[in-house]
């Protein structure tokens, strides 16, 4: 069985300003999300699964469905409040989604195979595609997980600060330790990221987390348990999310799973900020130019 691929689509992405899930940057139009999946079919995935706002369902099937139909098999899920479906009872007053690692659970009834996780804005590269497919296929096991690991200093952008899982890596390969860092920015010539108003640098070959994971459907079951126990303790933080790196941070300290970093140099680039897009619309033309896609993706 062919692994899934589930793209986050549901943000609402306050400092882009649009939905920049569905914006155009290609030559015709095409979305971020468009390149993702023509990556993803052409390494050898089997389903892509869409998570997204259930009032944006048209929008998105109006853009994807026909272009798709015969390539892959596609599936929509929503991404919602109601904490009622994980056993929580209590009212409990959001001012945004739960975060990712809450997203991924909007899945669980229609992945039944290995898959990964990645997100809408973000563009990863081929080779990352190609790398976790033969870990799904090859290595993934209910305690044996993975996550595609960016060099940090080719992940920034030049308009403000990023935010990125910082990766920890042992002897093995193996996740080690991954800690949310929400202020990375290039300071000169050095990369910095700031808590409690200190600066800290990073070394540029730094391996991160770009929402880019490999896992098998049990991880479901761990995360709902995280999440409900999360919920409850952040009852009173409207604004606290639930991030996938909690999930891989619980899970290697409890030594319940084993998450091997696959490292990528790839250039990643995405659109955090309004003015990334020309940049964006600028590297996938010179990725076309290069010959790594057609002009028209969807021909």
């Amino acid at each position: 069985m062919k692994p899934t691929l589930l793209i986050l689509a549901a943000g609402m992405a306050s400092r882009y300003g649009s939905m920049k899930q569905i914006d155009g940057f290609g030559p015709n139009g095409e979305t971020i999300i468009d390149y993702s999946i023509y990556d993803a079919i052409k390494a050898g995935f089997g389903k892509v699964v869409f998570i997204i706002k259930e009032e944006f369902v048209e929008n998105f099937k109006s853009i994807f469905d026909a272009k798709l139909q015969g390539k892959i098999e596609t599936d929509y899920v929503f991404q919602n409040f109601d904490l009622k479906q994980f056993g929580i009872e209590e009212e409990i007053y959001r001012e945004k989604p739960w975060g990712t690692a809450h997203a991924i659970l909007s899945g669980r009834k229609v992945i039944k195979e290995p898959f990964c996780v990645i997100n809408a804005d973000d563009f990863y590269g081929f080779d990352a595609y190609k790398k976790m497919v033969a870990f799904l296929n090859e290595e993934a096991t209910d305690s044996n997980f993975s996550i595609i690991g960016y060099q940090i200093g080719k992940t920034l952008s030049d308009f403000g600060a990023v935010s990125r899982g910082v990766c920890k890596v042992d002897g093995n390969g193996n996740l080690e330790e991954i800690v949310e860092r929400t202020k990375i920015y290039q300071d000169g010539d050095a990369i910095v990221y700031e808590e409690y108003d200190t600066k800290h640098p990073l070394a540029y070959e730094t391996p991160v987390s770009m929402n880019f994971w490999g896992f098998t459907p049990a991880v479901f079951k761990v995360t709902e348990d995280l999440f409900r126990e999360f919920a409850l303790a952040n009852k009173d933080k409207p604004k606290a999310e639930f991030f996938i790196p909690l999930i891989g941070e619980n899970l290697v300290k409890s030594n319940t799973a084993a998450f091997k970093v696959v490292p990528t140099s790839n250039q990643w680039f995405g659109v955090t900020y309004k003015e990334d897009k020309p940049f964006v619309q600028a590297s996938i033309d010179q990725l076309i130019k290069d010959g790594a896609y057609p002009e028209k993706l969807w021909s």
